[in-house]
């Protein structure tokens, strides 16, 4: 069975954040291991989402991005080749039974709908990708097709939460360079490292663009590792590679 968690603010718009369960995976990718970045199995991935789609949007095309941790949207018209996929790390469209997936194993996914509009996004939100204004540029890509600010709700999806996300001094100064308020995102850690809360960041910067519908679902990646993989606890583990989670949204016809 798959694991999928929904969020009450997209109501009207056929979504999921999937952890790894119910996939065809073995070893260090077991479960539904989405991707295809890894040195998993390709035919193995192909199933996993084949599976992804059927639990979410029976029937519906799957699209999806190489993502490269930017803040760069795409608008799809149409489904993506596999073979085709632009590079960015966001996507909208107006277009009912394209699946949007993004795919994260420790970053931020944020889902995005409109529902008086019919618009939906998906965003990949790693912090190069956060704090470039990748979730500001979904808005304004929606708001090119009809979206508006009042109607947009966002949910944030499985991602690594504070307690785990340990990072230096140098990597906490890059956000106090973008704006000085950022410090409250980080909290004292072991002499000069700091634990950073993403997820508050990307609903800070939500919250910043206009949005008043925002759903957090807390759900740390790296610590619940029977639901989800984390590149970060792979790396702890000295593991030869890790899988990726999907998050999905959709419009039936």
């Amino acid at each position: 069975m798959l694991d999928i968690t929904a969020s009450s603010l997209l109501d009207g718009a056929t979504h999921g954040f999937l952890g790894r369960a119910g996939g065809i995976s073995k070893g260090i990718y077991a479960g539904l291991n989405i991707g295809l970045g890894s040195d998993d199995d390709r035919d193995t991935i192909m199933e996993n989402r084949r599976c992804a789609t059927d639990g979410v949007l029976p029937g519906g095309t799957l699209v999806t991005v190489h993502q490269i941790h930017s803040a760069d949207v795409v608008t799809v018209t149409e489904p993506l080749p596999l073979d085709q996929r632009p590079q960015a790390d966001a996507m909208v469209t107006d277009q009912p039974n394209l699946l949007l997936g993004i795919l994260t194993a420790d970053c931020v996914p944020v889902l995005f709908h409109d529902p008086e509009a019919k618009v939906i996004g998906a965003a990949h939100a790693g912090w190069k990708g956060a704090i470039a204004g990748v979730t500001d540029n979904v808005i304004t890509a929606m708001e090119k097709l009809g979206a508006s600010r009042d109607h947009i709700a966002c949910a944030i999806g499985p991602c690594i939460a504070q307690p785990s996300y340990e990072v230096d001094a140098a990597f906490r100064a890059r956000f106090l360079d973008a704006d000085a308020a950022n410090d409250r995102f980080f909290a004292p850690g072991k002499p000069d490292h700091f634990q950073f809360d993403i997820e508050d960041y990307v609903a800070a910067r939500l919250q910043a663009a206009g949005m008043t519908k925002i759903d957090k679902l807390g759900l740390d990646t790296y610590a619940l590792e029977h639901r989800y993989f984390s590149y970060r606890r792979s790396c702890h583990r000295g593991e030869a590679g890790y899988g990726r989670q999907i998050s999905l949204i959709g419009m039936a016809e």
